[in-house]
């Protein structure tokens, strides 16, 4: 089985506050709020970077949502790579406020890499392949 047609599209969060979420990756990221709706009784907030995308939604009517306590199976972070000066732009983001679980390290020969923590207990990791 081929998989030329599978793209990735987008990641889908749940978010306590939707809005201010959406503010953060859009201030603190640079992601750009393309659109925000209301889907099946939610706001729907979505924030385009340069080839991803994020929806951001609330609690839906009915919906039952417990908070992130730490590790769980399943998903556990999505990556964003970052073109030119990754340790710059990390600075950027610390002088920014935003929360490091992982300092920018050298990964391997072929990678450097961060985790950032976003609103609602997401984990990011930032990454620069080399060569």
């Amino acid at each position: 089985m081929s998989n030329e047609n599978i793209v990735f599209d987008h990641v889908h969060l749940v978010s306590k506050d939707p809005e201010p979420a959406a503010a953060w990756y859009a201030e603190k990221l640079g992601g750009r709020v393309v659109s925000s709706s209301e889907v099946r009784g939610a706001p729907s907030i979505v924030v385009a970077f340069k080839g991803a995308t994020i929806i951001i939604r609330g609690q839906r009517p009915g919906e039952q949502v417990k908070e992130k306590t730490g590790i769980e199976w399943g998903m556990d972070h999505f990556g964003l790579r970052v073109d030119g000066d990754f340790d710059g732009f990390c600075e950027d983001l610390k002088r920014n406020g935003v929360k490091f679980t992982v300092d920018p390290m050298d990964f391997g020969p072929t990678a450097r890499i961060a985790f950032i923590e976003a609103p609602d207990g997401v984990s990011i990791e930032l990454l620069q392949r080399k060569g």
